[in-house]
């Protein structure tokens, strides 16, 4: 059997199939990771291979696996062909060449232990392009099919726990140490990606790559999360077949729908879910499961029950939010169903769950991503749930955005607010403002305050918040950020003007981005990326050289820090500081010495000659 990507042949036996989980063209071998065979080669740790997810290397049945080597060292740029004519260049006959480019390491299998061996003598110790290869003896791969079949026998609440918070077994110190690194890694990929395009910044980010470890600007301590557990605020939760079978199941699902999988865990046992919402779920459970309607069916489109939002604030004010799929529904059964809920709610069993705001809304088939444009119709209880933070007052509608962390946020905001270097001739424009935090905790501090959001409830929130803690000099306009920045910076006269930017996972979009590098009296911006890699391009652009197309003197990135949000998750906010480059006199680094003029000149000749 041949392969699609090469003559490389495939195991039918395998289970493992080939190195990669699916045969790929060798560009997207050359990108794809595989957590399954890290560069730790020995055959150490988990089970052996003796049995459990090995034991298919102990059947008489062949598998290349078992004869599998780990190439390291490999030279930079070179791609899955170089690798392959390289080696049979030198008379070694690969079976399966799986390469990980940015890793400089690849793995290769052999048909037998002749061959494997006769490969490792031969290159181990071999010099390809300045390069000195080493080799050693790898891990097979796990069989995906036992691997999987593991993981289903462990208890549910485990199970879930891995979902949804992946890291809640490993101490929290650990966490933030790889939350840390991963916020390094994206700083060391944007000095690269700022010099590919923004060539006169090379002399300053040859400096920089010195000092900060590859990266273009200091990444300062990551400031750990207050708490711990139960610090979500805001929960969404589906509503489906529970793995243990009981049907109208609420909470998360054990995996992704496109991943196969529709069986739904409580959360009772999660550690993020705060116990107010915990009640709520489980009153609301109860209430399903004494109602006819079915639950809605993402396989055939049938059914009603779609999800159960759950919102909480420290000051013990809880919302809930019912989202259903009103089918066929006559009116007036729908009526007569959130009186149900109102009456299940207010007087019934379901008071012991401590809803103080309960929304209702009809969710058909999706027409857009989100839900947020999708109306919500009050049920009972007050409109909006409040909270404090920072020692103000903020009301939350059901659309609203805010921090799902709120001890967290207190200190994201802090540091934003401490980097953005205000006064009071300052005026500060809050992009993608949510119910005005930011803003607002900003402005007894300088001059203005200027919001922006796209939800009009949040808008609307946001004024009520100015208002009710006082404050005469913020406003805040509704639209899409690329649609209303332009015109508001344009409006803006002030000297000291700092854009805060918080958008949501995808970034801003460009014609923001466009607009501020345009706006020269812009001298200072702070963005708080929940997702730093989507963001990317939003730095990239923010630094890249003037054109046609992008206006202005670049910015260049001057601190950087994560915040953790979300214990027991890989996730976290990253702030970045940018200042505008006002000149490339300023780009120009302090005198060299000899051996830093030297490794500079090679740096920028690698440039030239061997580009990314």
């Amino acid at each position: 059997m041949q392969s699609k990507m090469t003559d490389v042949a495939v195991d039918k036996t395998d289970p493992a199939g080939s190195l990669s989980s699916t045969e790929k063209e060798p560009d997207d071998l050359i990108e794809e990771k595989n957590q399954d065979n890290p560069p730790a080669a020995a055959a150490e740790e988990g089970e052996g291979a003796a049995g459990g997810v090995y034991r298919y290397i102990k059947d008489d049945l062949f598998t290349s696996e078992i004869f599998k080597v780990e190439i390291q060292n490999l030279p930079k740029y070179i791609g899955f062909n170089d690798l392959k004519k390289f080696l049979n260049k030198h008379g070694v006959n690969p079976h399966k060449i799986k390469l990980f480019s940015k890793q400089m390491f690849a793995f290769v299998t052999f048909k037998n232990q002749e061959e494997r061996d006769k490969a490792m003598k031969a290159v181990h110790g071999m010099q390809w392009k300045s390069k000195v290869l080493s080799v050693r003896l790898a891990k097979p791969k796990a069989d995906p099919i036992l691997k999987k079949r593991k993981l289903e026998e462990e208890p549910l609440n485990i199970q879930i726990a891995n979902a949804v918070t992946p890291l809640w077994n490993v101490p929290y110190e650990e966490q933030l140490k790889r939350k840390e690194k991963e916020v390094e890694g994206v700083l060391q990929k944007l000095t690269r990606e700022i010099g590919n395009n923004n060539k006169a910044m090379l002399p300053w980010l040859f400096v920089q790559k010195e000092k900060f470890n590859k990266m273009c600007c200091p990444l300062e301590a990551i400031r750990p999360s207050p708490v711990l557990t139960e610090y979500r605020n805001k929960c969404e939760f589906v509503i489906g077949v529970g793995a243990d079978g009981e049907d109208k199941t609420v909470g998360f699902r054990l995996g992704k729908y496109k991943g196969g999988s529709c069986a739904v865990v409580s959360p009772s046992e999660t550690t993020h879910v705060s116990s107010e919402a915990k009640r709520v779920v489980q009153g609301f459970q109860q209430f399903i499961r004494a109602n006819p309607y079915a639950v809605y069916s993402p396989e055939t489109y049938e059914g009603h029950w779609r999800q159960l939002t759950v919102r909480t604030s420290r000051i013990k004010q809880t919302m809930a939010i019912v989202f259903f799929n009103p089918q066929k529904l006559q009116e007036e059964e729908i009526e007569e169903l959130k009186r149900n809920l109102h009456q299940y709610f207010t007087e019934g069993e379901g008071k012991e769950s401590g809803i103080t705001s309960l929304y209702f809304v009809r969710m058909g088939q999706r027409t857009s991503a989100g839900t947020e444009d999708l109306p919500c119709e009050h049920v009972t209880g007050e409109e909006w749930i409040h909270e404090e933070l920072l020692g103000l007052k903020f009301r939350i509608s059901p659309h609203s955005f805010f921090q799902t962390n709120t001890p967290a946020a207190e200190v994201l905001y802090s540091a934003v607010g401490e980097w953005a270097q205000l006064d009071q001739d300052s005026t500060v424009l809050d992009v993608c403002c949510g119910t005005g935090t930011i803003g607002i905790s900003l402005a007894k501090r300088v001059k203005k305050v200027i919001g922006i959001e796209l939800c009009q409830e949040a808008v609307e929130d946001a004024k009520a918040n100015a208002e009710a803690n006082g404050l005469t000099n913020v406003e805040f306009h509704c639209g899409k950020a690329e649609d209303v920045f332009p015109t508001v910076l344009n409006a803006v006269v002030s000297p000291n003007v700092t854009a805060i930017v918080d958008p949501p996972r995808a970034g801003l979009h460009s014609k923001v981005i466009l607009a501020i590098r345009r706006a020269e009296h812009l001298k200072r911006l702070v963005y708080v990326a929940c997702n730093a890699k989507a963001a990317m391009n939003n730095f990239i652009d923010l630094c890249r050289a003037p054109s046609n197309r992008v206006r202005g003197s670049p910015f260049r990135p001057v601190r950087a820090m994560a915040v953790d949000l979300f214990p027991q998750t890989m996730h976290c906010e990253t702030i970045l500081l940018f200042e505008r480059s006002l000149s490339q006199e300023n780009l120009i680094p302090p005198r060299l010495s000899v051996q830093q003029t030297f490794t500079f000149v090679s740096y920028l000749k690698a440039r030239i000659f061997f580009p990314p």
